[in-house]
């Protein structure tokens, strides 16, 4: 049988109350842009997440700037919104876990890019993840914020980091949390260090009334309040 590369092997992470985010692939992406698959396990069903490809700005700070800013056509499969019991503004936008409890489970595809106008994965000193973490009806809780670190080469074939599977250090407490990171995009970081803000920040005025016209209520300036359609079943 032929050995599977490395750069081809998933990466796992396990979060602060002992959840399991799987990417399929975290190294070597191209750097225009690839589709993996995300999973999840020992999630809180109580708890809505949003599933993306963030700045990593370290522990007990939010993920933040995402690749991709917000995705209200559900096309270009940039955000993925998974909750089982969203505001009635998000019912037909959000993914159901599936399982009750602590056992929440979900699987969806995410299309990773290393950069657009605001924020370039690539530069120096920048980290980028695949994330998970509550959505903002959850305040500061950052107990399901977990990171799977995600690396470019523009070919499959570049290296990969040692061993298939690398565990993140759980965040700290969420009143650790302060503004972080510039985000290597030239930008000023907006970081949510709260939670209690939309996911990302993209400066884009548009954008807010994009989000507006939708019926949904942007939560400041330059920051947005992520909702996607579901999609229809293939």
């Amino acid at each position: 049988m032929t050995a599977v590369s490395p750069a081809f092997a998933a990466t796992s992470a396990t979060g602060p109350e002992g959840q399991r985010l799987t990417v399929s692939k975290s190294a070597g992406l191209t750097a225009a842009g690839e589709t993996v698959t995300v999973s999840g396990t020992g999630y809180n069903t109580e708890k809505g997440i949003y599933v993306a490809f963030c700045v990593d700005n370290g522990p007990g700070r939010t993920p933040t700037p995402c690749v991709g800013g917000v995705d209200m056509s559900g096309e270009s499969g940039a955000s993925v919104w998974v909750s089982s019991d969203p505001p009635s503004y998000g019912e037909g936008l959000a993914e159901p876990y599936e399982g009750d409890g602590h056992d929440g489970s979900f699987s969806v595809r995410l299309k990773v890019r290393a950069k657009d106008a605001n924020t370039d994965c690539t530069a120096s000193g920048v980290t980028c993840a695949v994330i998970t973490r509550n959505d903002h009806t959850r305040g500061g809780d950052q107990s399901q914020t977990v990171r799977v670190p995600v690396t470019f080469g523009g070919s499959a074939t570049a290296s990969a980091p040692a061993g298939p599977t690398t565990t993140a250090t759980p965040d700290a407490d969420a009143s650790a949390s302060t503004t972080g990171g510039s985000g290597g995009s030239g930008t000023s970081d907006t970081s949510d260090t709260s939670g209690g803000g939309p996911l990302a920040s993209t400066g884009s005025t548009a954008l807010a009334a994009g989000l507006a016209a939708a019926g949904l209520v942007a939560a400041g300036t330059g920051t947005w309040l992520w909702a996607r359609r579901r999609r229809t079943a293939d």
